[in-house]
């Protein structure tokens, strides 16, 4: 996000030392609202990665057990509440980058409907994904938080005209008559043992408190992943190409083969999505690929808008595993981007979606519990989360060093 006072460097050599120009939206609204800015967090760089490994200034490391990666991209966010550094952060969230680092560090983190947060003064990484969002330890502190960065922008010809609501006044509305869609396919083979425990006893919960939980099917589920890896990197190296070093970014300093000229101050996993977006794009590549991707895209956004003709939410696990070792799947592309699997669909359909936890494992790692709206159900998805937490503690836990 751009700051004036601050450097906006993305993570990445490609802006070291930049200072921008003005302030982005979402921080404009924040220093009215009276918001203190600590500071900024580590962040996967130029948010591509689920793990927080790929930043120029080094990893971030998971409060709750230091060889474990925090999630990405906004890890940086998500680790410094666990850890007890500031009670409110904000994250983007592309393909889960808000809910998944949320779900793997024990914290609460919602990723709005598209257009509901101005992304104006938001470094672009995939603009038809793309999202702002709160994070912070329990959902009554991000519906604070999005009250104060939620609104229309005239300067973003995405943000919604539509009223920001008081999040923080439907919060103790009873949860009686809800209907809460459960997935079949997402507790299939690939989902930790422990995770799918808790998350079904977070279903009882959910039935404790009087709402009904429902069967409902996402049939083009399984195609997220893929979709969301054709779209993303496609759009990446379109709004990546101005960072030429001639005109923006990085200088070249005539060190590095004359071949990479400016990309040299990306790191490697930029480069992999830039080069697979490109070639996405590219003639006799475009429509077997990205055209197809886009058409797949419609298909997931209907899937759950007919879902959501039975359900008022959709309910299931952030991430199949706990947060995982650093170094297990730097060298796995595949595996690193299915740790996206339960969250693509949310960006993909446009719509919102919340993480928070839901339990701990035996090794005393966070599991997190995803809950998935219509567009605009943001007073919803705030209310379910902040009821779930009215009857349990896990969102109130802290590391063990942070506790001591």
């Amino acid at each position: 996000l751009c700051t004036t006072d601050q450097p906006t460097t993305c993570a990445s050599k490609m802006l070291a030392g930049y200072r921008p120009p003005y302030d982005a939206d979402v921080v404009r609204r924040l220093r009215e609202a009276g918001c203190v800015i600590v500071g900024k967090t580590n962040m996967d760089e130029f948010a591509m990665g689920g793990s927080n490994e790929n930043s120029a200034f080094g990893l971030v490391r998971n409060p709750w057990d230091l060889d474990r990666a925090p999630g990405g991209s906004s890890g940086g966010s998500a680790a410094a509440i666990a850890a007890d550094m500031a009670p409110l952060a904000i994250g983007s969230d592309t393909g889960g980058s808000i809910r998944q680092p949320a779900g793997l560090c024990g914290i609460t983190g919602l990723k709005p409907t598209y257009g509901r947060v101005s992304r104006r003064g938001l470094v672009a990484f995939s603009s038809s994904l793309d999202q702002i969002g709160p994070m912070a330890r329990s959902a009554e502190d991000c519906a604070l938080l999005l009250e104060a960065i939620a609104g229309h922008d005239p300067g973003d010809s995405t943000s919604l005209a539509v009223e920001v609501p008081a999040y923080r006044a439907e919060l103790d509305k009873p949860l009686a008559g809800l209907k809460i869609g459960r997935v079949a396919a997402h507790f299939g083979d690939g989902l930790d043992p422990e995770v799918a425990e808790h998350v079904e006893n977070a279903f009882a919960a959910y039935e404790a408190a009087g709402a009904t939980i429902h069967e409902v099917e996402l049939p083009h589920a399984a195609y997220g992943v893929p979709t969301y890896y054709l779209i993303a990197p496609s759009e990446a190296s379109s709004n990546l190409a101005r960072y030429d070093g001639a005109h923006y970014g990085h200088r070249w300093d005539g060190t590095a083969k004359p071949d990479d000229g400016g990309i040299e101050g990306f790191g490697p996993e930029v480069k992999r999505r830039i080069m697979l977006g490109t070639y996405a794009l590219s003639a006799g590549y475009y429509d077997a690929y990205y055209a197809k991707a886009l058409r797949v895209r419609r298909l997931i956004r209907q899937d759950f808008l007919d879902a959501f003709e039975q359900v008022d939410l959709i309910g299931g696990p952030v991430s199949a595993t706990p947060a995982f070792k650093l170094g297990e799947k730097t060298n796995d592309p595949v595996a690193m981007y299915l740790v996206d699997l339960y969250t693509v669909g949310t960006n993909l359909a446009g719509i919102g979606g919340i993480s928070f936890p839901c339990g701990f494992t035996a090794g005393g790692l966070p599991v997190g519990f995803q809950l998935q709206g219509p567009a605009l159900s943001e007073p919803l998805l705030l209310r379910a989360a902040h009821q779930y937490q009215q009857t349990t503690d896990w969102h109130t836990r802290r590391p063990a060093a942070v506790s001591a």
